[in-house]
């Protein structure tokens, strides 16, 4: 069975042991720890505890990669990778998720090809490279903010992560780019959009999305990663709201991937 895991950024900005109870009293098969200002989100000794005291193995590790997390760890990019895949090594996780570098990276981006492939090899974790989403339009022109493009195809990795709200928001084809991520396909980040050019995350099946058919591809196709709800709920206006919202996505993707 594919296991299905909760993003600790689908319960923000609530810290990260909220995400691993969530996940816990749904019924999830794990958490995918999004590593940011929480200091829970970045300790070892931290995320060991929560992990036993719920049951819920770390699945995989988002490095910090966001706009918001430059200055975590280190304002090094390849300083927060390289700690990213120690502390996945640390709580036996497969994945590390990282985002293209940004435009402004230029050294960082020379190498990150590179420096993907060592670290991967190096401790057999797999660093799952991310699809992203053009900023917003400036004078009707998007403006793309990562290098070389939003398509980590572009470049070519052994392992890729696909975002369903990035490829809403980016007005692209999910399931062309997941056919062109083929067998890299390693990881992916479930959530809807509409289309507007912002990441919604919404519950799966409430925008335009192909969510089910690409879960459904998965199920026959014989994926072999996680697929990890990552949606927002910071408008949720209360813990029984958020619930049942993360129950919905949960049923969603259970019931197509069981087809």
């Amino acid at each position: 069975m594919i296991p299905i895991g909760l993003s600790t950024a689908s319960v923000w900005p609530r810290r990260a042991e909220a995400g691993f109870r969530y996940a816990a009293e749904l019924g999830y098969d794990g958490v995918e720890v999004m590593v940011w200002g929480d200091q829970d989100s970045q300790d070892s000794t931290t995320l060991r505890r929560y992990l036993r005291g719920y049951g819920m193995p770390v699945l995989s590790l988002h490095s910090p990669s966001l706009l918001i997390t430059q200055r975590v760890w280190s304002p090094d990019p390849t300083v927060r990778l390289r700690r990213s895949v120690e502390l996945a090594a640390e709580l036996d996780c497969p994945t590390v998720v990282v985002h293209p570098p940004f435009v402004w990276q230029r050294r960082y981006a020379k190498r990150f090809p590179e420096l993907v492939a060592e670290l991967s090899e190096r401790t057999g974790i797999a660093i799952a490279v991310e699809n992203m989403f053009p900023a917003k339009p400036l004078r009707n022109v998007a403006v793309h903010a990562f290098h070389p493009s939003i398509d980590p195809t572009d470049v070519g990795y052994a392992d890729y992560t696909l975002d369903l709200s990035h490829t809403a928001a980016a007005g692209m084809n999910a399931l062309e780019l997941a056919a062109r991520m083929g067998t890299g396909l390693r990881h992916v980040h479930l959530a809807d959009g509409t289309g507007l050019p912002r990441d919604e995350h919404l519950i799966p099946g409430r925008g335009t999305q192909p969510c089910g058919e690409l879960l459904d591809t998965l199920s026959e196709t014989g994926f072999q990663g996680s697929v990890i709800i990552e949606v927002s709920t910071r408008t949720d206006r209360s813990d029984a709201e958020r619930t049942t919202n993360l129950a919905e996505a949960l049923l969603y993707t259970k019931l197509h991937l069981a087809r």
